[in-house]
């Protein structure tokens, strides 16, 4: 999947590069991808600061869900400015405007809840453990018995072993 995803990503930024190359010039593209990447840059410095701003002054419980989202998509526009490439620095500038973060949160919230029950784990009642286990063919029942021995033959404590004599 990552191999995938990586070679998406390389035909992408080549096909954007010569595509920009062709129609404006090689020089102007340079260009154009320094200013990308140094617009996104300070982009992301200011939005960062000013969501660690925001978490410092305190949240509600109805913002808190706006919170992590917004820092989950500040974080994924922070690091798409800062990889190589002039459509993942465009993609990343875009997802750290507070307008496209507000459009992005409830598709990103959808995701997330889809989820949810095989992030949090397969032993919460109602998640992935009882999903599987109503299907036929899938239920693994051990039937056994715990029983504790002691071995009586061995030697006492050492706290019994250290007594003074009387």
């Amino acid at each position: 999947m990552a191999m995938r995803l990586f070679a998406l990503y390389v035909v992408v930024e080549l096909a954007v590069l010569v595509a920009l190359a062709s129609t404006i010039g090689f020089g102007w593209t340079v260009l154009l991808f320094a200013a990308t990447f140094m617009v996104g840059l300070a982009l992301a410095g200011s939005q960062v600061r000013r969501h660690i701003r925001r978490l410092r002054s305190g949240l509600t419980v109805t913002d808190a869900a706006g919170a992590v989202t917004d820092s989950a998509l500040v974080a994924l526009g922070t690091v798409l400015v800062v990889i190589p490439g002039l459509a993942t620095s465009v993609l990343g500038a875009l997802l750290l405007l507070p307008p496209t973060r507000a459009v992005a949160r409830p598709v990103v919230a959808a995701m997330a809840a889809r989820r949810a029950p095989l992030i949090i784990g397969v032993s919460t009642a109602g998640g992935a453990a009882t999903r599987y286990a109503t299907r036929p063919g899938r239920v693994d029942y051990i039937d056994g018995e715990v029983i504790d021995v002691v071995d009586a033959a061995a030697e006492p404590p050492a706290a019994e072993q250290r007594r003074l004599p009387e």
